[in-house]
């Protein structure tokens, strides 16, 4: 009788022990990870990308589409079409479909307070992309490149075509600055005005048109159009006498208004040839054109690598990991210090586009025929 008890219980211990056994294996190592059956992440990432108009958010939307499937993610991706309530409600849809994780480069930075309250609410963290997210603390990271130094590249690479360090001058140039919604145009103007103010303080740049502040050069949502309408003007008002030097644009799509303006007005020729005209994004278009000869330089931003950064943001804090950083410091929205993952842009002209975008794969050399 007692070895008939003894026995059962021995069994009964042992199927305990089993149950346990399984049960654990069964159960998340993480809490609520996001995992499939076949050891990749599974669930929806939120993208949501400010237009289909310039190539570079095309292709950064489509950089993360792919990296997030290669890890298992579904994607929802939609693009805002530059208008703002589209976006909000692009992004309020997928907040209400159950996205995992929104990542978001905006189409006006202070415009998602309220929406990013119903993302927090319903747990769902947010990557700020390329475009900082201002006015609530309802933003885990920022992915973007070195903004300042986007500007200081282009405003050094004037300084040097016109021998500003060799004491060459005086030149005239006009300032061109990006959408006042995007907290990068202003980092992009301050990069390159620490590199001009001092010229023209000293009086070897000459801005003719007076137009010197931000809020005087800025162009809404990064209008070509505008930028042309704009160049029209100054060239009709400040230059019936001498001719523009450079210009400093911040954008690809500006440069190309640009040139179209300073082409009407009679430069582009042997006699009248186009001033320096910088821009930014290294769109297909604008690199055609610098091998035309028209557009002077741009600023490349591997979106490629961009998009990287932000998978791997969003991928931690769905797995309880980490998301890497390299700075803490510098990009406040106003609520809160966005800790930050910065890329650096490489200049790019005539000298060295083959090796910088042809040879890294970012174009083909058919492409650019």
């Amino acid at each position: 009788m007692r070895k008939g008890i003894v026995r059962v219980l021995g069994v009964l211990t042992l199927v305990m022990a089993v149950v346990a056994m399984l049960s654990g294996c069964g159960r998340s190592t993480t809490a609520d990870q996001p995992q499939a059956s076949n050891g990749q992440r599974s669930g929806t990432v939120g993208i949501a990308m400010p237009t289909k108009s310039s190539e570079r958010w095309v292709a950064d939307g489509n950089n993360m589409a792919e990296q997030f499937k290669k890890l298992g993610y579904d994607t929802d991706l939609q693009y805002g079409d530059d208008v703002v309530q589209n976006q909000v409600s692009q992004i309020e849809n997928m907040i209400t479909k159950g996205v995992k994780v929104l990542v978001i480069a905006p189409i006006d930075s202070s415009s998602l307070t309220d929406t990013l309250q119903r993302a927090a609410d319903a747990k769902i963290p947010v990557v700020s992309y390329d475009r900082l997210i201002r006015g609530t603390e309802n933003v885990n990271y920022y992915a973007t490149f070195d903004n300042f130094k986007v500007g200081v590249l282009q405003a050094t690479y004037i300084a040097d075509k016109l021998g500003l360090a060799q004491g060459k001058g005086p030149f005239n140039i006009e300032l061109f600055a990006g959408s006042p919604d995007d907290n990068n145009a202003t980092f992009f103007f301050k990069g390159a005005m620490s590199v001009l103010q001092p010229y023209i303080d000293s009086g070897k740049l000459v801005v003719k048109s007076g137009q010197t502040s931000f809020d005087q050069v800025a162009t809404l949502r990064w209008d070509g159009g505008l930028a042309q309408s704009r160049m029209d003007n100054l060239l009709s008002k400040a230059y019936t006498s001498g001719r523009v030097d450079a210009v400093l644009s911040p954008y690809d799509g500006m440069s190309l208004g640009i040139i179209s303006a300073l082409k009407s007005a009679g430069y582009g020729t042997p006699t009248n040839p186009l001033p320096i005209v910088t821009g930014q994004d290294a769109e297909l278009a604008s690199v055609k054109s610098i091998i035309a000869g028209e557009q002077t330089q741009t600023v490349f931003k591997d979106t490629r690598e961009l998009a990287k950064a932000a998978v791997q943001m969003a991928d931690s804090l769905l797995t309880n990991g980490k998301p890497e950083t390299n700075d803490t410091t510098t990009y406040d929205n106003g609520v809160k210090v966005v800790p930050a993952f910065l890329l650096q842009p490489v200049s790019v002209d005539k000298t060295n586009y083959q090796k910088v975008l042809v040879d890294s794969g970012y174009y083909t050399a058919g492409q650019l025929a």
